[in-house]
């Protein structure tokens, strides 16, 4: 049997194969377009010029993001998420879950964190043996935790998450502004050259006049083009929705587990709140693949409350007793929640060990009214 080091390395090496496919794809699509479409088969120069023109401006936003999705490192949790080396190892030598949860309640109860475990307890990774920051998820593929997954992408190699989720957004998007303007200039001599084949054809005319080198890549340019526009295009859709409702797609699958309960809408901040933690404040650096995402990746604004984002407020139930009016309540900023978090995190251990405390006094004093 294989060492784990070769099988590792084998995985690492078969996981480029869809980033190699596409790189080959790109390449050909270049020669195509460039050479035997602009220069072999367009007479015009105005009209050669200018898809020159256009055709580079893509291929070049095009390019540049798909490279930064691709190396750029996912970002992981940071060291204040890790156990205290006596914690720790108090850690490993448990073995009931209840202690286990008690350690990490008390580790827990100075980091900001809103999301808990279907059944309430700390998020906790024994693989990395860190507490997983709120939006953090372990990817198998990277074998790491990723601060903001939203899943790992075989047509990139990579994790995508909070420090790339913004290239990837502009990946798809350039990718499909490429592959459209590609099938928009190619449609007219992709339809002539089908008639003049079919026709030519018909008349029986040599082989070696119809396998026109130009016209094959022309026609087979068009055909590529067409189909990577439908499956970008359905993805990229998908996506923009997740940005505007500030999901991933874990969290589109599994709502995320607050302390009040699984809230779906419980990171969106409204549409222009959530296009800003991706894209950031500056405007003029959102169609570039330059890191402008909000946060640092840790902590994210909460609304803290279960209710739908796009409303503008939310209205508190008066007492039936009392003639109260409506109270706007609007999101915390994001040092109000990490205080709040802090302070939620702190009670929350408390009662918890205290809770415990309880039944274990409890437990003793039957047990001693029993001997007596």
């Amino acid at each position: 049997m294989a060492p784990t080091h070769v099988l590792r390395c084998c995985q690492r090496c078969l996981a480029w194969i869809p980033v190699i496919f596409i790189a080959l794809v790109v390449c050909w699509s270049y020669y195509a377009y460039v050479v035997e479409l602009c220069l072999y088969t367009i007479t015009m120069m105005g009209e050669r010029i200018v898809y020159l023109i256009f055709f580079h401006v893509s291929f070049v936003m095009f390019v540049w993001s798909y490279w930064k999705t691709i190396f750029t490192k996912p970002a992981n949790p940071s060291k204040e998420f890790c156990l205290p080396k006596a914690e720790k190892e108090r850690y490993e030598k448990e073995e009931r879950p209840e202690s286990q949860q008690e350690i990490l309640w008390r580790a827990a109860s100075t980091l900001p964190l809103y999301t808990r475990t279907g059944a309430g307890a700390i998020r906790y990774c024994d693989r990395c043996q860190v507490i997983k920051p709120d939006r953090c998820h372990h990817c198998s593929a990277c074998d790491m935790c990723v601060l903001k997954m939203d899943h790992h992408c075989p047509w990139v190699n990579n994790c995508v998450g909070f420090s790339n989720y913004k290239f990837f957004i502009l990946f798809l998007a350039y990718s499909l502004v490429y592959c459209l303007f590609i099938a928009a200039t190619v449609l007219q001599y992709f339809i002539k050259f089908w008639t003049l084949c079919r026709r030519k054809s018909a008349e029986n005319c040599p082989k070696n006049e119809l396998n026109n080198s130009a016209k094959f890549h022309v026609l087979f340019l068009f055909f590529v083009a067409a189909m990577f526009c439908i499956s970008i295009l359905s993805l990229f859709s998908y996506h923009l929705w997740l940005v505007g409702k500030n999901r991933s797609t874990i969290e589109a699958f599994r709502a995320p587990v607050f302390r009040t309960g699984s809230d779906k809408n419980g990171f969106s901040l409204g549409f222009r709140k959530n296009i800003a933690q991706v894209f950031g404040d500056q405007k003029q650096y959102w169609l570039l693949p330059i890191f402008t995402s909000q946060g640092d990746g840790l902590t994210f604004p909460t609304r803290l409350v279960n209710a739908d984002a796009e409303q503008a407020t939310v209205t508190l139930q008066p007492d039936s007793n009392k003639c109260v009016p409506e109270v706007s309540v609007s999101p915390l900023s994001e040092s109000q929640n990490r205080l709040l978090s802090n302070e939620q995190q702190a009670n929350n251990a408390e009662d918890h060990l205290a809770e415990n405390f309880l039944k274990s006094a409890e437990s003793e004093t039957v047990t001693m009214e029993s001997e007596s």
